[in-house]
């Protein structure tokens, strides 16, 4: 691991274009970053310079949960460390100039949510060979030096049995299911996506449209939803979507299009607005992945790696050591069971508003 000394002979090794591109961003950066640390040396255990890169702030997790209990978790563990952060707002490149930056400022670890998995494995190369480990957070990328994620090709499983469920409750055993998916730069969103499939394809319902959805955009999988209504209308019985910002943008369509009752919606993150729409009967269930836990499994390795150690894992994803979590299908049933219980939303902020009454038929006031 380097020492402040290191980190300088390192930065000048790196070309000029490197660095004034750095530099730049450096100049136009928002200055966002967390602790007490002003650099030490890593060698000997002490402060640590660790950056955490998130990929975008459209999706509520990343703003209001992974990065403020990341940056917790690394001030318990590590009072004199410090956190860099900075958000791609799903931009690659964007993204690639804060990785650069990262590693001309002397980051002794870096935390990646990558905007573009792919294009990633190039960066985290680069960062290999100036000695700096890459923890792979929540998105794949080959040649890390850790993953810490839930199992994403199960995620996709429970949402395809949950969405057949969903529709044999409602008494629909064929018809057709449109599927919009997730970014086709997120290594995550192809395996939610074999997942979803190895459930689906099995079954007596047509998937008779698919879409990859780009950035992830809510407004896209709505706009891709309402071109779709014409063709599917009559005979679609549930709509498959990778998350829960796709699935508000697919309600949104359904019931501009006069779309009633609604057919089954699946979702993933337990946003706020989703658990709300699960509870009102709008979406059927959403995929409950405990952040907490995650942010503090990458806090802690950020430190091991920072410091010469290995992180423990128990589990392997394309040769990078990895700790994989279980998700958990949320479903009007089991609110209090899940998110409640474990302290992501208080009752009274899921029941707000027009969902008062909502919730006292589920039961949850």
């Amino acid at each position: 691991m380097t020492t402040p000394a290191h980190r300088v002979s390192r930065a000048l090794a790196l070309p000029l274009a490197l660095a004034l591109s750095a530099g730049a961003l450096t100049a136009c950066s928002s200055g966002e970053g967390s602790g007490s640390g002003s650099g030490g040396d890593a060698d000997s255990g002490g402060a640590l310079k660790i950056a955490l890169l998130l990929p975008e702030s459209k999706t509520t997790r990343y703003e209001s949960f992974d990065r403020p209990l990341f940056e917790a978790a690394v001030k318990a563990e590590c009072a004199d460390c410090e956190v860099v952060y900075n958000n791609a707002d799903q931009d690659a490149t964007k993204q690639q100039q804060q990785f650069e930056s990262a590693v001309t400022e002397g980051a002794d670890v870096i935390v990646l949510d990558a905007v573009d998995g792919k294009a990633a494995a190039s960066l985290v190369s680069s960062a290999k060979g100036q000695d700096i480990p890459v923890i792979a957070y929540d998105r794949f990328v080959a040649g890390s030096d850790y993953y810490v994620s839930f199992d994403n090709q199960k995620v996709g499983e429970l949402q395809g049995q949950a969405l057949l469920d969903a529709m044999k409750e409602d008494g629909k055993t064929s018809g057709d299911i449109v599927m919009i998916n997730g970014a086709p730069t997120d290594a995550n969103a192809a395996d939610f996506k074999k997942g979803a499939h190895s459930v689906i394809d099995k079954s007596d319902y047509t998937v008779a449209a698919e879409y990859d959805t780009p950035d992830w955009s809510p407004d896209k999988a709505q706009s891709w939803m309402e071109g779709q209504l014409s063709k599917v209308k009559g005979d679609l019985v549930g709509v498959y979507a990778a998350n829960d910002g796709t699935a508000g943008g697919a309600i949104a369509a359904l019931k501009g299009g006069g779309v009633d009752p609604l057919p089954p919606v699946t979702g993933q993150d337990a946003e706020l607005a989703a658990i709300q729409r699960v509870v009102t009967g709008d979406q059927r269930m959403t995929i409950y992945k405990a952040i907490k836990p995650e942010a503090e499994d990458a806090a802690k390795a950020a430190i091991a790696l920072g410091n010469g150690e290995k992180p423990e894992a128990e589990d392997d994803k394309e040769g990078v050591p990895a700790t994989l979590l279980d998700p958990v299908v949320v479903s009007k049933d089991n609110i209090k069971d899940t998110v409640v219980k474990d302290g992501f939303y208080k009752v009274e902020d899921i029941c707000a508003g027009s969902v008062a009454t909502a919730c006292a038929s589920a039961g949850l006031k």
